[in-house]
């Protein structure tokens, strides 16, 4: 397991603790103990996180009702989707790809959640601009089909020429992918409107803030009403803060009148910066801190306690409402769900026992701990099962997925491992980051 990397979590490990496997036990301690490590040493920093565990079976509940509802369930849940749905969306964990640039990050507005000062040389790229013309070429050259590309920032309509270059250069590369940007709305003018759609924007998503003046919010939204006459689509994108129900629900009956298409629903999260404003509004930070604990590339930091619950009990207010344009959940994981695919996917055959799993895009492999390999070995020949990897160490035995079934009615703990697939100097390997229960328990 990389402790140093972060790259393990504890899975199922409250209903394994005590099964009488003491193999199985220390395994799942390794990985709980990765947790606990990390947890504790952001509270030593003055983080706060709600308890483990807390909200969970909450919003378990409104993800049942909201099936039941006939929202679509994506990506193992990551996703959740009603109505109309951005082509970048499905594209963002799809197979075509989807990939986000900026000109800039300037901008004119200071949030206090914003995460572009987690991005790498974001000191450079604030001071002389972000070399998208190479990312351009570089995308081009490894995936010429890419299906979805993305304008961010910054604030994009601060440098106006530099963002029809962009995308007339884009225009060029990708004739068939779908073009989008993401703007705070201050800016648009009707002049830079046609000119952003003459050079080939096709959807342009505004951003409102909990915290804008009134002033502020009835501008983004006179700049919704402008950018209906201009674009193939118009989306609202806003991450969705704890108890702020009733403030959202009056948004959305304005942007119901204004005849926006979708909005995307952001799990709230935290950037590893400016903890003394999350913490005077209250805020605790999820815990567990991620489905999978795994060291993600994307910055966007970690959610915050209360936001996915806010969130899902907003589309089932508006499903009852009858708002007219889509809506979309993207958890946190759902962000991470993208890079999960690009490092798993090309590793689907990296081994007989391993399995890409195609809905959480996550790679598994089957495993019995302990006293349990000596039962399971026969069965799973018996039923035809001929791979496996032996740890000694570990006391564990691997095996195909497919081959679970043969050990339904064994006096034996079956767990998925989920892993990841690395490269390092032009090297690949598979990394453990968590166990989970493989079967119902009996």
């Amino acid at each position: 397991m990389g402790d140093a990397a972060m790259t393990a979590a504890a899975r199922g490990a409250e209903g394994a603790e005590g099964c009488g496997n003491p193999a199985l036990e220390a395994a799942l301690r390794g990985y709980d103990e990765v947790e606990r490590r990390y947890v504790a040493e952001l509270e030593a920093k003055g983080l706060a996180f709600a308890p483990r565990g807390a909200g969970a079976e909450q919003r378990q509940q409104l993800r049942e009702q909201l099936a039941a509802r006939g929202v679509a369930v994506r990506n193992a849940g990551a996703s959740l989707s009603a109505g109309w749905l951005s082509p970048a969306c499905v594209e963002c964990t799809g197979a075509g790809g989807s990939e986000t640039f900026s000109t800039t990050f300037r901008c004119h507005r200071d949030c206090y959640f914003c995460f572009n000062h987690n991005q790498a040389d974001y000191d450079t790229f604030f001071d002389e601009g972000c070399p998208w013309e190479e990312g351009l070429e570089r995308s081009a050259a490894e995936n010429g089909k890419l299906a979805c590309l993305g304008l961010t920032g910054g604030e994009p309509l601060l440098n106006l020429d530099a963002s029809l270059a962009f995308l007339r250069r884009a225009a060029e590369l990708f004739p068939q992918a779908h073009k989008r940007m993401y703007t705070s709305g201050d800016l648009l003018t009707a002049e830079s409107a046609a000119a952003l759609r003459d050079a080939g924007l096709d959807e342009i998503r505004f951003s409102v803030k909990t915290d804008d003046t009134s002033e502020m919010q009835a501008r983004v939204l006179a700049a919704m009403r402008l950018a209906r006459g201009y674009f193939d689509a118009v989306m609202v994108e806003m991450p969705v803060e704890p108890g702020s129900l009733e403030f959202m629900q009056e948004l959305f009956r304005e942007f119901d009148a204004i005849g926006i298409d979708g909005i995307n629903l952001l799990e709230f999260c935290f950037p590893f910066c400016h903890w003394n404003e999350f913490a005077k509004r209250g805020f605790d930070l999820r815990n567990p801190p991620y489905e999978v604990m795994y060291d993600y590339g994307y910055s966007g930091g970690l959610a915050v306690a209360g936001s996915e619950e806010t969130a899902l009990e907003l589309m089932l207010w508006a499903l009852d409402e009858g708002v007219g344009f889509g809506m979309h959940y993207c958890s946190l994981a759902n962000k991470h769900r993208s890079e999960m695919r690009q490092k798993n996917e090309r590793a689907a055959h990296v081994h007989p026992c391993v399995a890409f799993d195609e809905g959480d895009f996550f790679l598994k492999t089957a495993k019995v701990f302990g006293d349990d390999r000596a039962v399971a070995r026969p069965l799973l020949k018996a039923a035809g099962c001929t791979d496996f990897m032996d740890d000694a160490d570990e006391q564990s035995l691997a095996f195909p997925p497919r081959y679970l079934d043969a050990l339904a009615t064994a006096s034996v703990t079956p767990m998925l491992c989920t892993m990841v697939y690395e490269v390092e100097d032009g090297s690949g390997y598979l990394v453990d980051t968590a166990l989970s229960p493989a079967l119902p328990a009996r």
